[in-house]
């Protein structure tokens, strides 16, 4: 079944592939990469072959089961414009997706670059909330501009772990911006400013803003655990989502 998930910008996840390959500096330290090591050791289904790339036909029909009108995580265990999910799969999806227009789905994808292909040949449905991935300014600021080009209703970013300053960043068209630092043993440093400047971008054209955590650093430098680093942002948590909710 699809399950209740712990993070905190969704209600549920759905999980119609598992695993995934690393591209980009965003996945050195995958938290899914960890979570599906310990689920294969405790032989849990879809959980196989560990993080090796799985197609799970048999989840498909999940959401159609769920009356209550649910804000659904996709792909929380994989990315679903992995290069090794054929088209055919992905149309098994997105009718699953158009099938149950009283649920909203969340995609985020760091394979931008296939977006505008896919969506040259179909809609992009009312209640998908459309999605990249934005850790850097080389791997991750050209999705935004691949995610531009989709006719989504609501297209979002999630900044996380947040590895640098990104500088000047063209946001038209965004409508949602997540932004967190790094969680884990070996997690990297995300310093306050760089999460300032990506709130002022997009308070600026009207996205809304949400602030996931500091991750395994507090904003004092000093590395701690979540829980003591918390959600604050200059004393403010930041829970907007976007308006069409």
């Amino acid at each position: 079944m699809a399950a209740k998930s712990q993070i905190e910008w969704t209600e549920q996840t759905w999980n119609p592939t598992t695993g995934c390959t690393k591209i980009s500096p965003g996945c050195k330290h995958c938290y899914a990469e960890i979570m599906a090591g310990r689920l294969q050791a405790m032989k849990a289904s879809g959980y196989e072959n560990g993080f090796q790339l799985s197609i799970l036909p048999e989840r498909l029909t999940q959401p159609l089961r769920r009356k209550k009108p649910t804000l659904y995580f996709v792909n929380s265990m994989s990315d679903l414009f992995h290069e090794g999910i054929p088209d055919q799969f992905l149309d098994q999806v997105f009718s699953v997706i158009q099938q149950t227009p009283h649920h909203t789905y969340q995609i985020l994808t760091k394979r931008a670059e296939r977006l505008p292909d896919y969506f040259s040949k179909r809609p992009c449905p009312d209640n998908v909330w459309l999605g990249v991935s934005v850790e850097d300014q080389k791997y991750g600021v050209p999705r935004i501009d691949y995610l531009r080009r989709i006719n989504a209703k609501t297209r979002f970013l999630s900044v996380e772990p947040l590895l640098e300053d990104l500088g000047e960043i063209d946001l038209t068209g965004i409508h949602w911006v997540i932004v967190g630092g790094e969680s884990g043993p070996k997690a990297r440093f995300m310093k306050s400013e760089w999460v300032e400047n990506v709130k002022q971008q997009a308070d600026s054209v009207g996205a809304a803003f949400f602030f996931k955590q500091w991750g395994g650093w507090g904003v004092d430098g000093k590395k701690r655990d979540k829980k003591a680093n918390g959600r604050m942002l200059n004393g403010r948590i930041f829970n907007e989502m976007p308006v069409n909710l």
